[in-house]
């Protein structure tokens, strides 16, 4: 299968799918199949540099999934492209609902409002929660390479540690701590 070479002129900060799919109660373990088929799907394309799932806690039946693509033309040629196409078909009537779909780019995904009557959090606040994300996680993570450091030296080296340290701070960031904040202070941050 061939897909288009991504557009070198494209901006390259990066742009996230954001979906919301609402799952009917009896199709959760045939939408789990589903997504498992759609993730690796996505996985094949261009650009793609990974998938994040807030699955709903119990009783609950909303799905957030995040598509990250190292450009905004390589999350718009997965989105328009024949096999999400295919597989949403397939899935279509599992849901309760049409699903929502925006495109978000770089850090503004994490700050985009849950529902199009809430408002865009102002600039303070988005700086406030990212800084009250990341300063602890500076003085946490570096403890924590520590005893490595100490094992293989060669890692505590100027600008090697640094990295690995960074690393570790935007994978937490990106992947683990920012989606489920947001969801915490949501409603103090969209109003």
């Amino acid at each position: 299968m061939s897909h288009p070479e991504p557009d070198s002129s494209a901006h390259c900060e990066g742009a996230t799918i954001q979906i919301h799919h609402r799952v009917k109660p009896e199709a959760v373990d045939r939408y789990e199949t589903w997504l498992r088929q759609i993730i690796e799907a996505a996985g094949r394309f261009p650009g793609h540099q990974g998938v994040h799932i807030l699955r709903p806690p119990e009783g609950h039946h909303d799905y957030e999934i995040a598509v990250r693509f190292a450009s905004d033309g390589d999350a718009r040629r997965w989105r328009e492209s024949p096999e999400r196409r295919e597989l949403m078909s397939a899935i279509q009537s599992e849901l309760q609902q049409q699903e929502r779909v925006e495109i978000v780019s770089g850090i503004d995904y994490w700050f985009t409002p849950p529902t199009p009557a809430s408002k865009q959090p102002t600039r303070w606040k988005q700086w406030l929660v990212t800084t009250a994300v990341i300063w602890p996680l500076t003085m946490l993570v570096p403890l924590l390479w520590l005893p490595l450091f100490g094992l293989l030296p060669a890692l505590d080296t100027w600008g090697i540690r640094h990295g690995l340290v960074a690393a570790t701070i935007v994978g937490l960031v990106v992947y683990v701590i920012m989606p489920r904040v947001v969801r915490l202070v949501a409603p103090w941050l969209f109003r």
